[in-house]
């Protein structure tokens, strides 16, 4: 009788501090469309949890001042912290700084993702999927218009200081080592920082050699759509080009729409963010949280972005 009495009493405890629980969240940084996204559908979520107080700061791309969010939201006595890490390698530093107080990475994969303790958990979608898709995707249009013997393009790099970033990449050049793929040559690879205005530069640089080049696949929606800007400010015609990307944001699919964009790989900015919110609460009253949580990507195309639309 006593142990149930305190089974109940400690089910009722834990009830208690979840549906009163206080969660500070921290962001790489604010102006980043795709993480605008995630971050107001995290507080429209946020608002229908009954009891559940939520705050995010912004840690402007600077790991110090992250750390000092996740130090203070400690210091104030928060019930759990989520991350969206400034630089994935810094994962154990952020882990530290946390301490016993639940906390879940979203987004972007810290390098401890493998270690993390069993007050942590990763939410996000695997990035071996993203850039797979994309770069497959682009391969067999490519050998749809008949470039099989041969089709040579650009790869632009989102932050290589983000896992998203690197994996993205390295997935672009394992689709290019398969039988299928071969026939797909980089001429080069530099990072424009998910940034559409960096991308637009890059890739005007890029065309001034007057190399001929027959694709350009990129970490992001906003890096293609800033190549793809700076093609057609150059005259270039898209329909001789295959665009890969990931994101299917909703200014991509606008693009996609118009005819010049090929491909991209919706990743779910508010299964994540949802995902986030749940899996710390459910840290915070104590459950067991699978160590890696995965939304599914999915490739989006001319033909099925209809499905996509208001989505991101």
């Amino acid at each position: 009788m006593k142990k149930t009495l305190m089974t109940v009493a400690l089910s009722a405890l834990m009830s208690t501090t979840v549906m009163a629980a206080e969660i500070g969240a921290t962001f790489s940084r604010f102006d980043d469309n795709w993480l605008t996204v995630l971050r107001n559908g995290m507080v429209e979520y946020a608002e229908t949890v009954d009891g559940l107080t939520y705050q995010q700061e912004d840690a402007s791309d600077d790991l110090a001042k992250q750390i000092d969010q996740v130090k203070n939201f400690v210091a104030n006595g928060v019930d759990g912290i989520i991350v969206n890490i400034v630089d994935t390698s810094a994962g154990a530093a952020i882990t530290e700084a946390a301490g016993d107080t639940p906390l879940v990475f979203v987004n972007r994969e810290p390098d401890n993702v493998n270690e993390l303790p069993a007050t942590q958990a990763f939410v996000a979608s695997n990035e071996i999927e993203s850039g797979t898709l994309s770069a497959f995707e682009v391969c067999k249009n490519l050998r749809a218009a008949g470039k099989a013997g041969g089709a040579r393009g650009y790869l632009m790099n989102g932050q290589l200081s983000n896992q998203a970033a690197v994996q993205r990449s390295k997935d672009v050049h394992d689709v290019i080592g398969m039988d299928m793929c071969n026939f797909m040559t980089i001429i080069d690879e530099q990072p424009a920082n998910w940034s559409r205005d960096e991308a637009q530069d890059l890739m005007t640089n890029w065309m001034s050699s007057g190399e001929p080049f027959d694709f350009v696949l990129a970490n992001n929606d906003e890096m293609a759509i800033g190549a793809i800007q700076a093609m057609k400010a150059a005259g270039t015609d898209m329909a001789d080009v295959q665009v890969g990307g990931v994101d299917a944001s909703q200014d991509a699919l606008v693009v996609m729409g118009a005819g010049d964009y090929d491909v991209t790989v919706f990743q779910d900015s508010v299964g994540q963010g949802t995902g986030s919110i749940d899996a710390v609460l459910k840290l915070i009253a104590g459950e067991k949280v699978d160590q890696k949580v995965y939304i599914p990507f999915k490739l989006v195309t001319p033909a099925n972005m209809g499905d996509f639309l208001s989505k991101n």
